[in-house]
């Protein structure tokens, strides 16, 4: 799935997804992401969703997202809750999608202005 929406003022811009890939810029990444506008760290040190844990979150303190996107992979899974305390301690939103709609939601939200992260399980 491929996304036309470019919004120039992102370093990081999700140009397509396919499931085991994404697509920033124009370089292709196999791996989990953390993605910001300004900021890109891949590979994400999380490999999957069962190795998930509120300390993956942490390195988005510094940078103040408003809203946190968790995509899960194929299908939308749902952690429990305690893997969002971090988030929850900082008043830090969050939502858990699939990785294509929580790509999708990521461009939508950046394109709006939000300062919004994306952490996405291939």
């Amino acid at each position: 799935m491929e996304f036309a929406l470019d919004n120039g003022n992102a370093s990081y811009q999700i140009k397509a997804y396919r499931k085991g890939s994404i697509i920033v810029n124009k370089q292709t990444y196999n791996c989990s992401i953390l993605i910001m506008p300004e900021l890109l760290i891949a590979p994400w040190e999380v490999d999957s969703f069962e190795s998930l844990t509120s300390k993956h979150f942490e390195i988005l303190l510094p940078h103040k997202p408003q809203v946190v996107l968790l995509g899960t992979g194929e299908t939308s899974r749902f952690p429990d809750v305690e893997i969002f305390s971090t988030l929850i301690e900082h008043k830090i939103g969050f939502e858990v999608m699939s990785t294509a709609a929580a790509c999708r939601t990521y461009m939508l939200l950046m394109a709006e202005g939000r300062h919004v992260a994306a952490t996405l399980l291939c």
